[in-house]
């Protein structure tokens, strides 16, 4: 699957982009909104794994700007501090993790969506 992940901690960015390379995927890193929102112009992705706090804008912001620019993907969210349920309410991510989260609990979840678009 094409990942697109969104952080903007150069070294967990990467940790997580080589774990799940590794298992197959190709992932694009981008460390704001707005690498974030000019890789989803040029690229269509099949999941976006999105950070919520950004140097320039958060990771909701990002969301509801794909979600304007008419691109319909799922999206896994994370922070170091749980996301409100009215924002969880909002913004329907396939999932919701917080920092620091087990490498596997991400893979668990890029699996589950595979299975459920291509059917792996």
């Amino acid at each position: 699957m094409a990942l697109l992940l969104v952080d903007d901690e150069p070294a967990l960015a990467n940790a997580l982009a080589r774990s799940l390379t590794v298992r197959g995927h190709v992932v694009e890193t981008a460390g704001s909104h707005a690498a974030a929102m000019e890789a989803v112009g040029k690229t269509a992705f099949d999941l976006f794994l999105i950070d919520i706090n950004l140097p320039d804008a958060s990771g909701w912001d990002v969301l509801r700007d794909i979600a304007a620019a008419g691109v319909s993907t799922p999206a896994v969210v994370f922070s170091a501090v749980p996301p409100s349920t009215q924002r969880v309410r909002e913004f329907q991510p396939y999932g919701v993790l917080v920092k620091p989260f087990p490498i596997d609990a991400l893979v668990r979840l890029v699996d589950q969506v595979e299975k459920e678009k291509f059917g792996e």
